[in-house]
């Protein structure tokens, strides 16, 4: 199922909208670690071209590079233009994907439930033929890097997914996105040993 190409940017900034949770992980390199915990200073990378309009449009990515700088910036790190030679540039990235979901329901284990039907209680046992539901939904998925300012290596990559739902109000929606892009950051900065 493909939307019009004016509804995309709705429909990704509503992303984490669906009741859905939204999974987060993270992955660094053990060997920057001491790098890492000295930054002080960071500046956005700059954003490729040719991507996704449903991703990469100003209202997702402002909404994006708005809530990680708050986080950033409350722990201390100082916004700096590219130029002068930060300590770490922040990117981020983003995708919708199509997935399914199938799930079988064993009507045996199912409801109702009926004392009449449990074997325990003498009852009958009657066993009916499982089920398959098929779902087709969206996923969204945002990336943020941070990149080494000196040796321009990647050095950590924490990721959020969830269901995407486009029918959320803009200010639900940037909540959402805020939510997500925080509980990124709350694996910023790497502790030795945990992912």
């Amino acid at each position: 199922m493909r939307l019009h190409p004016r509804l995309a940017p709705l429909l990704f900034a509503g992303l984490f909208m669906a009741c859905a949770s939204i999974n987060v992980s993270s992955n660094y390199d053990p060997s920057a670690v001491q790098e890492i915990d000295a930054y002080k200073s960071y500046a956005w990378a700059a954003q490729p071209d040719g991507g996704d309009k449903r991703v990469y449009n100003s209202i997702m990515g402002n909404q994006v590079m708005q809530a990680a700088d708050a986080v950033l910036q409350a722990r201390g790190y100082k916004k700096v233009d590219a130029s002068e030679n930060p300590d770490f540039l922040v990117g981020w990235h983003g995708s919708v994907q199509d997935k399914l979901e199938a799930d079988t329901v064993n009507n045996y284990y199912g409801y109702p439930y009926s004392p009449a039907w449990d074997p325990f209680w003498g009852g009958p046992v009657v066993a009916a033929a499982p089920e398959t539901y098929v779902r087709e939904y969206e996923e969204g998925t945002i990336l943020l890097d941070v990149v080494d300012g000196k040796s321009k290596q990647l050095v950590w990559r924490g990721k959020a997914q969830s269901e995407v739902n486009g029918n959320a109000s803009a200010e639900k929606q940037q909540k959402k996105v805020t939510q997500a892009v925080d509980k990124i950051l709350e694996r910023f900065p790497p502790k030795a040993g945990k992912k």
